[in-house]
C-alpha cells in the first residue's frame, strides 16, 4: 500500500466516526472499517442521516436499540420524559404549555417503505424527547441532519404521541397494507353532528403526530423534523399550533376564561384511567393500552363572545367563572348537581350522558379573517378514551343539538385516530402492527 493510500484510508476512518448518524454516540456503533467507496455512499445520506446496514455501518435498528438505552443522568432529568412504557406519553402526562398536531397523508402503498419511515421517526423521536442534536456530516454540500432551530434549548419536556386514522387500515375499499385485520374496533369515522360545519383541510389524515412540550420552539422543532423527514413519502393533511396555561396548580382556561379539563380529576387515578382511557384485551395486541385520540377544531367567535353579560356566559357553562365552581357548589371539584343546572349549559348535557372522556385541550389564534376582520381562534379539543361510540360520540351528538355554547362556537374539524399502546426499549412505531 502507498503512503498516499495509507493516508487516504486514515481520513476515511476519521470521517466515518464523524458521519455515522453525525454523533457521538454513533462511534459506538460502528462494525468495521468500509471502503471510500462505502464513504461516498455514507456522505451522500441525508435525512434522519441513517447508513444502511449492507454498507457494514450501523442500521436504523441497531441505532434505534442505542438510543432506547437510558443513561442514569437522562432518568434523573426531569425535563426528559420516557418514551417507554405500558402507555405512550402525551396521553396522560401533565400536559404541557404548548402543542403541535399535524396530520399525514401517505404518497406510497409500499409496506416497506412505510415501515422504514416509522423507523426514522422513532430515531428521530428518540433523540428529540432527550434533547439530543443531530450532527452535520462533514461533508457541507450536504442538507443538514438537523434543522437546528432548539440547539441549545434541551428536552423541556416534549412528548412525540402517534396515532392512526381509519385510512391507514383501508381506504375506498382496499386494504392498503395487509393491516385491515389488525383495525380496532371502534376505529371508524365519526358522523356529522347537528351544527357541524367540518372542512376536509382540517380533518382526518393516515397518521397524527401529537407534539407537546413546555417551549414552544422545542415542539415546532420536533414536528418540522418529521416532516422533512417524511419528504417524499407524506404529506401535510393539517397542521395547528396550540396553548394553553394554567396558574400554578390551578386548571388551566380556554379563550373563554372559563377553566379547561376540571372533569379529568373524576378519573384521576389509576383505576379510573383503565375505566376511562386505556384500551383493554378486547381490541388487538398492538392497541391494547393505548386510546382512541378523539380530535374537533372549534372556531370561537370571540368578538360576540367578549359582547356578552357575564349572567349569560356562566349560564351557557353552567360554572362560576372565577371559581369554576359549578351552579349551587362553591368549589372547582365539587360534585355537580344537575338540577341546579340550565338545561341547555354545557355542563349539564356532559353529565347527562353519564360518560367520563379525558380532556387535553389547547387553545390556538392564527391571525385574522380576511373576510369579517374577526379573530381567528379556537380550541383544539383533544381527548382521549377507551371506547368513543360510547364515551364521546354520545356526548358530541347532544351537544351538537342543545348545547348553548353553539351561538359562540362552530366546529370545523373532526379526526378519531388509534394511539397505540408504549414502546419498548428497542421498539419501534407501529412495530407491532405491522410485524403481528
Amino acid at each position: 500500500m502507498t503512503e498516499e493510500e495509507k493516508k487516504q484510508g486514515n481520513e476515511a476512518d476519521k470521517g466515518q466516526k464523524k458521519r455515522v448518524q453525525g454523533t457521538d454516540e454513533g462511534e459506538s456503533l460502528l462494525k468495521k472499517k468500509f471502503s471510500r467507496r462505502d464513504m461516498l455512499k455514507l456522505s451522500a445520506l441525508t435525512g434522519a442521516g441513517i447508513a444502511v446496514a449492507t454498507s457494514g455501518v450501523a442500521s436504523t435498528l441497531d441505532l434505534i436499540q442505542h438510543f432506547s438505552q437510558e443513561s442514569t443522568e437522562e432518568k434523573e432529568n426531569n425535563q426528559i420524559i420516557s418514551m417507554f412504557g405500558k402507555h405512550q406519553p402525551g396521553i396522560i402526562t401533565e400536559q404541557q404549555t404548548y402543542c403541535y398536531l399535524v396530520a399525514f397523508e401517505l404518497l406510497t402503498d409500499d409496506k416497506a417503505e412505510l415501515v422504514s419511515l416509522l423507523q426514522d421517526w422513532t430515531l428521530f423521536a428518540l433523540k428529540a424527547t432527550k434533547g439530543i442534536q443531530v450532527k452535520d456530516s462533514s461533508n457541507d454540500l450536504l442538507p443538514p441532519n438537523d434543522t437546528g432551530d432548539s440547539i441549545g434549548l434541551g428536552a423541556q419536556k416534549l412528548t412525540l404521541t402517534i396515532g392512526y386514522g381509519a385510512t391507514l387500515f383501508e381506504k375506498n375499499g382496499v386494504d392498503r397494507f395487509g393491516i385491515k385485520n389488525r383495525k380496532p374496533l371502534f376505529l371508524k369515522d365519526i358522523p356529522k353532528f347537528a351544527h357541524d360545519s367540518l372542512e376536509d383541510d382540517y380533518s382526518d389524515g393516515d397518521i397524527l403526530f401529537q407534539s407537546c412540550s413546555n417551549d414552544r420552539q422545542v415542539a415546532f422543532h420536533a414536528i418540522r423534523n418529521l416532516i422533512r423527514i417524511g419528504s417524499g413519502k407524506v404529506q401535510v393533511k393539517f397542521l395547528e399550533d396550540g396553548f394553553i396555561k394554567g396558574a400554578k396548580k390551578e386548571t388551566p382556561r380556554n379563550l373563554f376564561g372559563f377553566k379547561d379539563g376540571t372533569c379529568n380529576a373524576d378519573h384521576d387515578s389509576q383505576k379510573g384511567y383503565k375505566e376511562v382511557v386505556w384500551a383493554e384485551n378486547d381490541e388487538p395486541t398492538w392497541f391494547q393500552g393505548g386510546s382512541y385520540l378523539g380530535y374537533r377544531k372549534i372556531q370561537m367567535f370571540l368578538e360576540v363572545w367578549d359582547r356578552s353579560s357575564l349572567y349569560d356566559q356562566e349560564n351557557t357553562f353552567g360554572r362560576n367563572k372565577m371559581s369554576g365552581a359549578a351552579f349551587g357548589r362553591k368549589k372547582e371539584f365539587d360534585e355537580v348537581i344537575l338540577s341546579k343546572q340550565p338545561k341547555d349549559s354545557h355542563v349539564y348535557l356532559a353529565k347527562k350522558t353519564e360518560q367520563q372522556i379525558h380532556r387535553r385541550a389547547y387553545s390556538y389564534q392564527n391571525g385574522i379573517q380576511s373576510k369579517t376582520g374577526n379573530i381567528d381562534a379556537g380550541l383544539l379539543f383533544i381527548s382521549f378514551m377507551k371506547d368513543p361510540f360510547k364515551q364521546y360520540v354520545p356526548m358530541l351528538k347532544i351537544m351538537g343539538e342543545k348545547d348553548a355554547l353553539n351561538e359562540y362556537t362552530k366546529p370545523i374539524g373532526n379526526g378519531l385516530y388509534a394511539c397505540q399502546k408504549g414502546l419498548s426499549k428497542g421498539e419501534y412505531f407501529g412495530q407491532q402492527l405491522f410485524q403481528a
